[in-house]
């Protein structure tokens, strides 16, 4: 199929959709780069699993999610897959892999590497919404909105990297509150070109599953790299339960219901349940690696602190998030049913926080188990409400007469 060799953008709406709108084969392949920058943070949080790494971890990361977040939402609206879009596309996936590399030492060393490449993404960024707004006067007032916002926090960050750790630390934490809060004060002009609800929520969805595929990677790479027991392998099946688990639980019930709030300006709701999806996306590379470093050890032995920590505490982080996506997604039923799948996965995370408090003398296998347990209890606890709430009434229900009105 040609393509033009120029062709200015358009705006997309869901209404002038003939068919409802999926991810390309470039947003595919887009999203590939990002499976390797996880993957280095993963490397890198699993060289260093204490408080430090882990803060370094969670620090490193938010950046990396945002530019994929940001070329998403742009791409929803404006991208039609013209050679130029492809070519900007192309520019972008060099730069998050020159992030990757430079993740290992990004709040040190490389720390001046990986601010200069974030400063280059979110330029791109920015030309692509100039350029949209250029061509598109009914999203001139969105793109400047949000050109003026991440230039502004672009600026920072350039200025960051000439900055000794410690000021540039604290800098890139203000830039990242600017970069946040920028489609929050944006309601009104959101309204009016709204993103496409079905592509973001499968794009979304698709990022998820690149995370729990590190859940997987940690366990396959766990067992490859250590001689196999049946120890070593009933860790490994119960880290192959947790990561779906997690899955289910947040696929079974994937809902963008939140998303819709944009058409009419609330972009708070919005934005706090897709912004609830960064914590859950750390938690479960976090937990890949939390599981991996299981499986090295004997099945009987006591794993370290620092490794008993790090596990429940991302599938604790995962629970948490969840709770939040499913409180705020109004699909599931009703308020109540909604409080009621919340409080379970606020409780099973507690208990698995609890194990990290008090669990400094059970095994690998005894953890790995406890944990993987709290997972499976939230799914077959969803399963029997789901049964219970399309169970058909009974002759005896149905023949009970009505109250009057």
């Amino acid at each position: 199929m040609t393509k033009a060799l120029w062709q200015p953008p358009r705006l997309r709406r869901d209404e002038e959709q003939v068919s409802q709108r999926h991810a390309t084969w470039l947003e595919l392949f887009y999203d590939l780069v990002f499976v390797a920058a996880t993957a280095e943070l993963a490397h890198s949080l699993s060289g260093n699993i204490s408080w430090t790494g882990c803060l370094k971890f969670a620090i490193l990361f938010v950046p990396i999610w945002w530019c994929w977040v940001g070329a998403t939402f742009y791409a929803t609206r404006f991208d039609i897959g013209s050679i130029v879009d492809r070519l900007f596309a192309l520019v972008q996936m060099a730069i998050v892999a020159a992030m990757a590399v430079n993740v290992h030492h990004g709040l040190s060393s490389s720390g001046s590497g990986f601010a200069i490449c974030y400063v280059l993404f979110r330029v791109t960024l920015i030309l692509q919404y100039l350029n949209a707004g250029h061509h598109i006067p009914a999203a001139r007032s969105l793109t400047t909105w949000y050109a003026t916002g991440f230039g502004l926090s672009a600026g920072l960050w350039l200025v960051s990297a000439f900055l000794p750790p410690p000021l540039r630390l604290g800098l890139w934490v203000v830039s990242l509150a600017i970069d946040l809060s920028t489609p929050l004060s944006a309601g009104r002009l959101v309204a009016k070109i709204p993103p496409s609800m079905p592509h973001v929520l499968e794009r979304i969805g698709l990022f998820t599953l690149i995370v729990l595929g590190e859940s997987v990677i940690g366990v396959v790479g766990g067992l490859a790299e250590h001689e196999w027991s049946l120890g070593s392998i009933l860790v490994g099946l119960l880290g192959l339960a947790i990561a779906f688990s997690l899955w289910w639980l947040y696929f079974d019930t994937a809902d963008g219901s939140p998303l819709k709030s944009m058409k009419v300006g609330k972009m708070r709701v919005a934005l706090t349940w897709l912004y609830a999806h960064l914590p859950l996306a750390m938690g479960l590379v976090a937990a890949g690696v939390g599981v991996e470093h299981l499986i090295a050890h004997d099945a009987t032995a006591i794993p370290s602190s620092a490794e008993r920590w790090l596990l429940c505490s991302a599938i604790a982080t995962c629970l948490l998030a969840l709770a939040g996506i499913h409180y705020m997604s109004c699909a599931l039923g009703t308020a109540r049913y909604r409080k009621i799948l919340s409080a379970y996965r606020t409780a099973s995370a507690v208990l698995v926080l609890l194990l990290a408090m008090v669990g400094d003398r059970l095994s690998s296998l005894n953890l790995v188990t406890l944990v993987a347990l709290a997972c499976v209890v939230q799914v077959l606890l969803d399963l029997l409400r789901s049964s219970v709430a399309t169970r058909p009434a009974t002759a005896t229900e149905t023949s009970q007469p009505s109250k009057p009105t």
